[in-house]
């Protein structure tokens, strides 16, 4: 079984052109901390896309804990390689993964050492295989501004066919803007992730591997991957998640929409994210980027005067 999920692998295997070729891959088995850099891309066929979606990810292969830190596509940032600033998303344009992944790295001042490029475009039948997902649509999503593609996904369903799943990643006319789009696609990330593990069924995953096809890239090479994946589907695990705060504004000659990091959150969640890849860390001090404040404001409530 290991030997077929490694060659439907082989072909998602792209190492990154300006990482050292030495780079240490997690090893089965794998007990320490490891960062990826997950992005999504909603790419029709024979379009490179851009990076809708750039979730700094961080795997406790250990204790099951993953941290995912979303950044809102149109997030203001130098681009590594092009020597100006631009809306995230565009480094993907301008350069792959590899200048995304050194883009992200400058932002968040912490190290990237994989990364993985989704095409939200062939995961439909993905989901339709794991037997639809769960979302958390609480009313009607309607899409039918002109110029936009029509569709409504249906609120509180139990699950959702990888359709209504891509259509709600499509979804375009909300008030959130650039922060509500970026969410929901971390959690069509997270609800892949979470019915896959509920499974518990390794005899699944060659053949979701084999949808996937060239809709899935990574640098982790295939027998990394096979025994992650199967260390994951044997672990319990919990996922905490995040989205940078910040501020949208016009800005520029061009007065295009930017969104602006609120540089104290990127304190917090640089901060946070050394302390989720510090092995050492205690489960209980696992907390996603804000929550220490909350809870040190919740403490400080509790004080008699």
């Amino acid at each position: 079984m290991a030997d077929k999920v490694e060659k439907q692998l082989a072909d998602s295997y792209h190492p990154l052109d300006n990482r050292p070729s030495d780079a240490e891959p997690p090893q089965a088995q794998a007990t320490e901390p490891f960062s990826m850099l997950i992005m999504g891309v909603d790419a029709r066929k024979n379009e490179r896309g851009r990076s809708d979606t750039l979730i700094y990810t961080v795997v406790r292969p250990k204790d099951g804990n993953v941290l995912m830190i979303s950044i809102p596509r149109d997030t203001y940032a130098d681009i590594v390689g092009k020597d100006k600033k631009d809306k995230i998303t565009h480094s993907y344009v301008y350069g792959g993964p590899e200048m995304a992944v050194a883009t992200v790295e400058k932002l968040l001042d912490a190290k990237v050492e994989h990364y993985a490029s989704i095409n939200f475009q062939g995961f439909v039948e993905v989901v339709n295989t794991l037997g639809g997902i769960s979302l958390p649509i609480t009313k009607d999503l309607v899409n039918d501004d002109p110029g936009h593609e029509k569709f409504v996904v249906k609120a509180n369903q139990s699950s959702y066919d990888g359709k209504d799943a891509l259509n709600y990643v499509r979804y375009r006319e909300d008030a959130g803007g650039d922060v509500s789009r970026t969410e929901r696609n971390r959690e069509f990330i997270e609800s892949i992730i979470r019915k896959t593990a509920s499974l518990k069924q390794w005899s699944k995953i060659p053949e979701v591997l084999g949808i996937v096809g060239d809709n899935f890239r990574t640098d982790l090479a295939p027998e990394s991957m096979s025994d992650l994946t199967k260390q994951f589907l044997q672990v319990d695990h919990r996922i905490q998640s995040y989205t940078l705060k910040g501020v949208g504004k016009r800005m520029g000659p061009s007065n295009l929409w930017y969104f602006v990091a609120d540089e104290d959150d990127l304190t917090d969640i640089r901060q946070t994210i050394a302390a989720w890849m510090n092995a050492d860390t205690p489960v209980e001090q696992l907390k996603a980027p804000g929550q220490k404040k909350a809870d040190s404001a919740d403490k400080s409530a509790k004080v008699p005067a």
